[in-house]
């Protein structure tokens, strides 16, 4: 019997291969839904395997389906593959994977050739990389298309699982997850604040949009401050602000744009509220008109506590006890796998990649100086693949078995 240590090594095997393939991915990257090169890229590393292969049209995904010996449940793993607006260095100027996207997409690959050698015993295996997960709302474009028939499909007996890498607050090599909130609710607003504009000379005779928005971002954060439960809590961030063209002039407009983080959908709808009554009397008070934007964005990630023990046992049995820890708190980030999520019960957890950078410091996702370790790729692999065969009952006979023995302990990546 080939035990879980085969999994793992026949992982190992694979890590040049796949390093390889996520350097390929990493100075090529692309923005949004539409990603043909790096659809491509993808393609041509699961050419062979015998996978059945579906390409969206809404956007440049990639689904593979692995059918088993027998019917069975389904199972669906995920990786995104855009990158994000920034400079890397890369051959695409304007884009980088500093969000570790190229990873997330290695390993699925890697998790591919790992499950095509050991079929499940039964059930499916759905494989999808996935477009436009930085803003572009991917998840539903792919739901739209073949991913929501075989989401109808697999009925209620069915399962989804990701990993997302995360640099500066997890050690190396240590996966994390939690039951619950996992990630956060998402929204952007846009607000325009009005006024007649005037003489900087003469501010009693125009109202001051600009005096008008430094109020209103200190009213927004005192009643986040005061007006929120602190045990059901929420961010609100203004990062942009633009208005006047002249030192001596009175603004006639100042627009804001920020997002807002929660952890529940009832604070997600909450927000909406408190964004546009707080803009409206603050605008009111200071003699300025407001025009509010508010564009709610993806659903809090919501882990099934199920499906993380059954994550966290693979990690645990597989790569040894040290190697999962419980993520303490839910993180502020967001993601449109919730979308998923939201029809498939399964577990969402984070794996430690971070690097030091040439100034020594580990600098976090969507950092342009973040630096990933590709050594995760082969552990990612493995623990993707052996947490689908554990839902699934295992490998089908005759394929190579990965059977439950106890993994050495103490071998985090170095």
């Amino acid at each position: 019997m080939v035990t879980t240590w085969s999994l793992r090594e026949r992982a190992a095997a694979l890590q040049a291969d796949l390093a390889g393939l996520r350097d390929r991915l990493h100075r090529e990257p692309e923005l949004g839904l539409h990603l043909p090169r790096t659809q491509r890229t993808i393609l041509d590393a699961l050419d062979g395997l015998g996978l059945d292969v579906r390409r969206g049209t809404a956007a440049t995904s990639v689904i593979g389906i692995l059918d088993g010996d027998a019917p069975g449940p389904t199972v669906f793993l995920r990786a995104d593959l855009d990158a994000l607006p920034a400079e890397g260095g890369a051959e695409e100027p304007g884009a980088m994977h500093a969000c570790g996207h190229d990873l997330h997409a290695a390993m699925l690959v890697g998790a591919a050739r790992l499950l095509c050698e050991a079929k499940p015993a039964r059930g499916r295996v759905v494989l999808l990389w996935q477009p436009g997960e930085e803003g572009h709302d991917g998840m539903r474009a792919m739901l739209g298309e073949d991913l929501g028939e075989l989401v109808e499909s697999a009925g209620d007996d069915a399962a989804s699982y990701g990993l997302h890498v995360l640099a500066g607050s997890l050690p190396r090599g240590v996966f994390a997850g939690r039951a619950g909130a996992s990630h956060a609710a998402t929204a952007s607003f846009t607000v325009r604040l009005r006024g007649p504009g005037g003489h900087g000379a003469f501010p009693h005779q125009a109202p001051d949009p600009v005096v008008a928005a430094a109020d209103l971002i200190t009213r927004w954060q005192t009643r986040i401050a005061r007006d929120v439960d602190i045990f059901d809590p929420a961010v609100l961030t203004v990062g942009a602000i633009r208005g006047g063209e002249a030192a001596n002039a009175i603004a006639g407009l100042v627009t804001l744009e920020g997002t807002t983080r929660c952890f529940s959908p009832a604070r997600q709808q909450s927000l909406a509220a408190l964004v546009a009554e707080t803009a409206h009397s603050v605008a009111a008070s200071h003699g300025v008109s407001a025009e509010v934007d508010y564009l709610p964005g993806y659903p809090p990630v919501v882990n099934d506590a199920e499906e993380v023990a059954r994550f966290a046992e693979v990690v645990a049995g597989l790569l040894g006890a040290d190697r999962y820890t419980d993520l303490p708190a839910p993180l502020p980030a967001g993601d449109d796998y919730a979308l998923l999520l939201d029809r498939v019960p399964g577990a969402f957890l984070m794996v430690g990649a971070g690097l030091p950078g040439k100034d020594g410091i580990e600098h976090p996702n969507h950092s342009p100086s973040v630096v990933f370790d590709p050594a995760v790729l082969a552990d990612g692999a493995a623990v993707l693949a052996a947490v689908a065969l554990a839902r699934l009952g295992g490998p089908a006979a005759g394929a190579p078995s990965y059977g439950s023995t106890r993994a050495q302990e103490g071998n985090r990546v170095a």
